[in-house]
């Protein structure tokens, strides 16, 4: 692509400069040959779909755009491609990988007799692993098996590595979107400049913004969305005439306090904009706020913290009926010990009991969705909850038997924990039976 090319995209989609080039070499003019799958991967809001969705067209290539969290099934996601392909109009049934690489090159050669190029983006790739095993390779080998002038593009939060198993793979080309820079992010939120802001004033409101912000959270969306919130308190002195643009110091000791509070969620995607100005008005935050040692958690480590809390919120009697395959439903005898001791004390009550390690390995490997090998990473993000405060050791360090613990959160908390990983965690609590 010509240079004057790649600066027009450039302007359009900054910090990027690196990424439109090797994309564009690999993609080639609208004349190349299709490369037959591309793997791009990176954290969200990193500009990965943005940057395709610009580009692809730009080279003269045909792009059709798939989100696999939509096609939850092998059809869905063969129906979707072809009826993009064919520009919405309706496609035959297809249910198998065969159907479709015969109905792709039929529509193919139909809408495209010249042999343009073609790609698919599938958005949330990682989605494609729940599906038959046969599926993703079968993707990957398309331009293969259709012969027609297609390639596939994977985008994904994950690394490639998590998408390998068994064998019959065509390993595609990798290209990795880092997270923006603090400097990056900096110059992209710039672009939201209001009106009424000379540039200065707006750029340093944004670096003291990043100064809070920038090392809990990444995610250009998010923050793009804090600033746009937080510049309304921002403004209130010179909107009430009692300070000017050049008033530095005043305008941070107005927002200063503000923005401490909003610490206490970072993703603010959590709460509505009306709460949100609650919770600059008031001194709680609202009940339904998720705090930032949360949000920020390894999915293992949010597993590990749901399996701490039924650990210690659940009678060790009850660990084989909710965790053991042979067990049955509750008994007549159960249901009828349970209504008689309806009135009794929960657990909710009377707190959190002590558990071994053990135990919550034992519980943890019961309701985590992958197959997770016993490693050190498991035991140090132990740890790394302890230090969060999240759960408390009760054995000593040195001591020669196995540790003891303690979780020390909410069940507000935990629940706002399983639904960020999909985990109903009130089913598994024997208070609720």
């Amino acid at each position: 692509m010509p240079a004057d090319q790649v600066e027009s995209i450039s302007k359009s989609l900054p910090c990027r400069v690196q990424q439109i080039e090797l994309l564009s070499t690999l993609l080639g003019p609208k004349s190349s040959p299709a490369i037959p799958s591309l793997f791009i991967y990176g954290h969200t809001a990193t500009g990965k779909s943005a940057t395709l969705k610009l580009l692809v067209p730009k080279l003269g290539h045909q792009l059709l755009c798939i989100n696999c969290i939509e096609c939850y099934s092998p059809r869905l996601l063969f129906e979707a491609i072809l009826i993009e392909l064919r520009n919405g109009e309706a496609s035959e049934r297809c249910d198998n990988m065969n159907d479709f690489v015969h109905l792709l090159r039929l529509y193919a050669s139909e809408g495209f007799p010249n042999g343009e190029c073609i790609y698919i983006l599938l958005e949330n790739s990682e989605r494609l692993r729940d599906f038959d095993a046969a599926i993703l390779p079968g993707l990957l080998r398309l331009q293969e098996l259709s012969g027609a002038n297609v390639g596939v593009i994977l985008e994904s939060e994950i690394v490639w590595e998590k998408f390998r198993f068994g064998t019959g793979f065509r390993e595609p080309y990798i290209l990795h979107f880092p997270d923006y820079t603090k400097d990056e992010l900096l110059e992209l939120m710039c672009l939201d400049l209001p009106d009424v802001c000379p540039l200065e004033a707006y750029k340093g409101f944004l670096s003291l913004l990043l100064d809070i912000f920038y090392h809990v959270c990444h995610n250009l969306s998010e923050l793009r969305y804090l600033a746009s919130v937080s510049f309304r308190k921002y403004v209130e002195p010179v909107e009430d005439g009692s300070a000017k643009w050049e008033d530095t110091v005043k305008l941070w000791r107005h927002i200063e306090p503000h923005l401490k509070k909003s610490l206490q969620t970072v993703y603010l995607r959590e709460i509505s904009g009306v709460q949100w100005e609650k919770m600059q008005k008031s001194s709680e935050a609202p009940q339904n706020v998720v705090a930032r040692s949360q949000i920020e958690l390894p999915v293992y480590s949010k597993f590990l913290l749901i399996a701490a809390y039924l650990a210690s919120y659940n009678p060790v009697k009850s660990d084989k009926r909710f965790f053991s395959k042979t067990a049955g439903k509750i008994g007549r005898k159960s249901h009828g010990a349970l209504k008689k001791n309806h009135t009794r004390t929960t657990n909710q009550i009377l707190g959190p009991k002590v558990f071994p390690l053990d135990r919550l390995l034992a519980i943890f490997y019961c309701i985590v969705d992958d197959r997770v090998a016993p490693s050190a990473s498991i035991f140090s993000q132990i740890s790394s909850l302890v230090t969060l405060g999240l759960l408390s050791q009760m054995s000593n360090a040195d001591s020669l038997e196995s540790p003891k613990y303690k979780c020390i959160v909410s069940l507000d908390f935990i629940k706002s924990v399983s639904r960020s990983v999909n985990f109903e965690v009130v089913r598994y609590i024997y208070d609720f039976l």
